[in-house]
Parts: structure tokens; C-alpha cells; sequence
């Protein structure tokens, strides 16, 4: 766009003329969550990128929503922010003069004020941060909000504005001996910052909820999980991040698959993919990431998740799992082939083969290297450094991964 100003419109009144509260939301009740369509257009914005630029932040392509967003400024500094836009609904909740436009003249308990603990948060993980909790607002009322903050940048390198989009709704009675608090993202990935380092929680994490018609469908969740693993292809193996951040949405697309299994049924059945008993991530990979994508890299995809699985990994926990692991996908990819193929010696097997082949006798290249046009012969390397043909290896499957790598 050619200015962020582009936004800017005329904001309604902080109370309507009763005195009363004015409605919560602007937007009209759609199946689809204003969050899982923000997110959805944040990241088709990304282009390969860590995070979209702001020139293409266009207001026509938030319309539904903008009224309940706010676009922040943080060219000054980080701890000097402005507000570059405010929706009508954000300004009515939080019973903002038409002419404030400063996040310091924002009164004390309101939504938008809550929204400056998170600042830090997202200006560090240059990511979008899902946030819900309760909480008491300036006027009192019991309120329950969700949302999700996304980092734009001017220059390309730099997180100077954050896009977010919010709604509210009064709070939910708790249970009986149900505690009341901010729901956390679970156990963040140890970094530099502490902090839990791309979608967390999110705007579709609720399962308490799923399947409600206010909440996200399950075609939701393939979306906004196609998304990322387009822009994760797009990257060709160049930023682990976007990987994990696909191979995250992926997992909790599973997650409400599992809930919504007649819904699964039909995603598939129109993909064309078969489910299968022995290997469930299959099709989930699959699904996400195309049944035409390199079968290595979705088998991959697919141990990955059945580790999570299998360790009962919560919805929108996969990312600080993977983040934490030392090796990362390749660590989760062999513990679940562990898992797969228990082997009763774990440790002695490749001892005892060394020790065959260390005794065995070279053989000439020509006698192992068989009829094909290529072969894939063991070699062993004496104290020396001298290197001796001792064996053939007739796996075509190992051949062809053998060729892949020699060919990349």
C-alpha cells in the first residue's frame, strides 16, 4: 500500500446513546474466525520471508476485520510505539477519545492496554503470537478475549509494526474448582529471549470449544497449514523456522482432525488420499504439504508428528517441542523410527558389522558393482588412508537416496 494511513476511518462512538456499552465486535458471526483469516492473510503475505512487508499490508484485504484490529508503530522505537490505526470495535471497548491516538492515553484496564505486556514478546520472535485470556476491563465487566499480533517490517530486516486482530466476548463461568487464569502457549523452547517463538496458542487453540460454529472448521486448519508449508516449500530447505512453523500448524491440524474424524474423512476422500492404520501422518502430511511433495520428505514429516503423537504432545505444542530437541526434525524423525523398529541391541549391531567387515577382503570395484548403470558399494579405509572395495549394497531404495543426495 502506499500508506499505512490508508486505514484510517472515521471511528464510531465509545458508548451508544443509551450510555450503554456499544456492541463488542463490528464484524458480522462467521464460522471462520477473524484470527484464522488474519493469520491465514499474514502469512500468504510472506513470499519467503521471515514477515511480510508493510507496503503490503492492504486495507482492502482486511475489511471484515479491521474494525477489529490495530496497527502499531514502532519506527520510534520499542518503547516508543504509536498508533498507526485503530478499528471502530477497539476504540468503542476501550472508550478511546476519537481524537487519541497514542497507546499512552489508552485508560488503564482496557484490552488495548493489556496488549503492551506483549509487546517485547513479538518484537522478539519476529513471529505472530496467539494470546487469549480473562480478564476485568476499566468498566468493570467480566470479559474473555483472543487475538493475534503479527510482525510487519518497512525495510525488510527490521520488526517495526505489529498488525493485531482481536475479539471479546463476557467471560465464561468457570466450573467448580476450575482455576481462571491466562492460557499459556506450554513450555516454550529455551532461547535467548525466554519466549515461546512463532503461532503458540493461536486464535484456533480452544478444544474445549471445537467444532462450535463460532470456531474454526477443520477446513480452517488445513488452510492456515497449507499456507506455511507453501511458504516453508518456497524456502527449499533455506530457514528451519518456516519447516517448523508448517510442521506445526500440521500437527494441530491433526489435533482437530482426530476431533472431526467425518470431516477428515471428507478432506481426504476429496484429496484422493488413503488413510493408513500403520502410518496416520501420512495423510496428514500429505494433506498439508501435497501428495506430490518428495516422498522422503514426507515420510519425514510424517514420524515427526507420529513422535509428538505418540508423546501426547498438546495442540500447539509441536513448535517448542521441536525447537527444544537437539538435532531438531532429523532427532524427532529417528526417535520415531526407534519407537517403529525396536532393535533389542541398539548399541552391538554396528560393532559387530564393523568387526565382519574390518576382517573382510577387498574385492575389485568391477566384481561389486553389478550390471547397473549405478551401483553403491561400502568402501573401508585403512590406518593408512588407504581405501578397499569389501562389499555391494543391492538396496535399490538406499540407491535411490544415495543418488538424491549425490544429485543436490
Amino acid at each position: 500500500m502506499d500508506s499505512y494511513r490508508e486505514f484510517e476511518a472515521e471511528p464510531g462512538p465509545a458508548f451508544d446513546a443509551d450510555g450503554s456499552e456499544a456492541a463488542e465486535s463490528d464484524s458480522p458471526t462467521s464460522e471462520r474466525r477473524m484470527q484464522v483469516r488474519a493469520f491465514n492473510y499474514w502469512a500468504s503475505l510472506l513470499d519467503g520471508r521471515d514477515y511480510p512487508s508493510i507496503e503490503d499490508l492492504e486495507p482492502a484485504s482486511v475489511a471484515d476485520f479491521a474494525g477489529n484490529s490495530v496497527l502499531l508503530d514502532f519506527t520510534a522505537g520499542a518503547l516508543s510505539p504509536s498508533t498507526a490505526y485503530l478499528g471502530a470495535a477497539l476504540r468503542r471497548e476501550c472508550g478511546l477519545d476519537v481524537a487519541a491516538d497514542s497507546p499512552a492515553e489508552v485508560p488503564a484496564g482496557s484490552l488495548l492496554a493489556r496488549l503492551a505486556d506483549h509487546y517485547d514478546q513479538i518484537l522478539e520472535s519476529r513471529a505472530p503470537v496467539g494470546i487469549e485470556a480473562d480478564f476485568v476491563n476499566q468498566r468493570g465487566a467480566s470479559l474473555r478475549y483472543r487475538g493475534i499480533m503479527m510482525p510487519f517490517s518497512s525495510d525488510g530486516d527490521t520488526v517495526d509494526f505489529v498488525y493485531g486482530v482481536f475479539d471479546w466476548s463476557s467471560a465464561r463461568e468457570p466450573a467448580a474448582n476450575e482455576p481462571v487464569a491466562e492460557v499459556p502457549p506450554g513450555p516454550p523452547p529455551p532461547s535467548a529471549t525466554g519466549e515461546h517463538l512463532a503461532w503458540q496458542d493461536g486464535p484456533m487453540r480452544d478444544p474445549d470449544v471445537l467444532g462450535a460454529s463460532e470456531e474454526a472448521s477443520l477446513d480452517d486448519w488445513l488452510s492456515a497449514a497449507r499456507v506455511t508449508a507453501e511458504d516453508a516449500k518456497a524456502a527449499d530447505g533455506r530457514s528451519r523456522q518456516a519447516l517448523y512453523r508448517a510442521l506445526s500448524l500440521a500437527y494441530d491440524f491433526a489435533c482437530a482432525a482426530a476431533a472431526a474424524p467425518a470431516d477428515y474423512g471428507k478432506l481426504l476422500e476429496e484429496a484422493g488420499i488413503a488413510a493408513q492404520s500403520r502410518a496416520p501422518m501420512t495423510a496428514v502430511a500429505k494433506l498439508v504439504f501435497g501428495a506430490d511433495h518428495d516422498k522422503a520428505r514426507l515420510t519425514e514429516y510424517a514420524a515427526a508428528l507420529s513422535y509428538a503423537a505418540r508423546q501426547e504432545v498438546a495442540e500447539g505444542g509441536f513448535l517448542a517441542l521441536i525447537e527444544a530437541q537437539p538435532g531438531g526434525l532429523k532427532a524427532l524423525v529417528e526417535a520415531e523410527r526407534r519407537v517403529r523398529r525396536p532393535d533389542v541391541d541398539p548399541a552391538g549391531w554396528r560393532e559387530r558389522a564393523c568387526t565382519a567387515l574390518r576382517a573382510a577382503a577387498p574385492r575389485p570395484l568391477e566384481a561389486l558393482a553389478g550390471n547397473g548403470e549405478f551401483a553403491l558399494v561400502l568402501v573401508r579405509r585403512s590406518a593408512s588412508g588407504a581405501v578397499a572395495p569389501v562389499a555391494a549394497v543391492p538396496d535399490p531404495a538406499m540407491l535411490d537416496r544415495a543418488l538424491r543426495r549425490a544429485a543436490a
